[in-house]
């Protein structure tokens, strides 16, 4: 199917370690089998984009390439063999795959370069998508909530319901509280848990976490959190260490204080050659180790499940999503998110 429109602002990453370039680029011709163009509204950014920018997993092979895994968009046209979603549907970006088709990814083309692209990305106000990467909402739905279903809300979710699998009452430290480090935190609290103890470097992200459900925070740029969170803990064991820095020594240290069956959940991911130092006979008797992929979401399953919590009043993002900017502005975004301006999510309108 022709696709009507030929152009688009987008935000390229042409060189790692370098600000990304805002220019216009060149959409494919034609939607091919799987495709879905949509029209983006609102991105946010997450530190799997930071990640790309700075090589954490290594040198980048798709330069240059289109960035962005979550975003709220309106379907303007679909391509052969496409039946979950219609022209005219909002839809959620989410980079886990759900229900439909997977399509071969896109290429868009600027200055006559070939541009890569993955099933998705949100940092363009026009994309051509996979349609496993999109799930309808309802048309009333705000669209920063559609935004943040893509990966803050469902991965944050999905770490305590699929990798914690976290009981009423259990013990947890979330080490690290941005925009998915709050969605644990507000998750944990949905669950009953306690203490639920939060741990970042700025006092401003505490805060917001006590918002969220924290019932202790601990700043470790001013305090041992060893110490800290012994300290909170008594006598008892830790159940659950969630890391969200990808730092080995903070993955080390999680390891080493949580109980006997507890449980080190990986959601940062450490830069490339970064190994961690553990003493693993205690994995022989009840400790574990797991890295989890956005929580093991379901898209298709959990973010309709999420939304009717939502809509009744059993969660809130208020005060989740800290600034906005526009496109032009992304790499002012980004060094906010970087240097810790940013508190909670940072959001891109398109």
């Amino acid at each position: 199917m022709p696709i009507p429109i030929k152009y688009t602002d987008a935000a390229i990453l042409v060189e790692q370690n370098k600000e990304l370039i805002v220019d216009k680029v060149k959409l494919p011709e034609e939607l091919s089998i799987g495709q879905v163009l949509v029209q983006v509204h609102v991105s946010g950014i997450c530190g799997s984009q930071i990640g790309e920018i700075i090589g954490v997993k290594g040198k980048d092979k798709y330069l240059p390439h289109l960035l962005g895994h979550e975003g709220c968009a309106t379907v303007l046209a679909i391509g052969p063999g496409v039946k979950t979603v219609t022209p005219g549907d909002l839809v959620v970006l989410h980079w886990r795959k759900g229900v439909g088709l997977q399509s071969e990814t896109p290429k868009y083309l600027w200055k006559d370069k070939l541009v890569n692209a993955g099933w998705l990305t949100t940092f363009n106000k026009y994309a051509v998508v996979s349609e496993n990467r999109c799930t309808s909402i309802p048309q009333d739905t705000d669209k920063e909530l559609g935004a943040l279903f893509g990966c803050a809300i469902t991965t944050g979710f999905g770490v305590i319901e699929n990798n914690a699998k976290l009981l009423m009452g259990e013990s947890i430290v979330i080490y690290g509280a941005g925009g998915i480090g709050l969605n644990i935190i507000q998750a944990a609290s949905l669950s009953s848990s306690w203490p639920i103890i939060a741990v970042d470097l700025f006092d401003s992200r505490l805060e917001l976490a006590k918002n969220f459900g924290a019932t202790h925070t601990i700043n470790s740029k001013k305090d041992n959190p060893r110490k800290e969170i012994l300290k909170i803990l008594g006598q008892d064991n830790l159940n659950v260490f969630i890391d969200n820095t990808g730092i080995p020594e903070i993955i080390e240290m999680g390891y080493e204080i949580i109980g006997k069956k507890g449980r080190l959940i990986l959601v940062g991911v450490p830069k490339i050659n970064s190994n961690i130092n553990i003493y693993s006979l205690d994995l022989h008797f009840g400790k574990s180790i797991l890295g989890s992929e956005g929580g093991e979401s379901m898209p298709h399953k959990d973010i309709p499940r999420y939304l009717n919590l939502f809509n009744r009043g059993i969660w809130s993002i208020e005060g989740l999503v800290s600034e906005r900017f526009v496109l032009q502005d992304i790499n002012k975004a980004i060094s906010y998110m970087r240097n810790g301006k940013s508190i909670g999510r940072i959001i891109i309108n398109l």
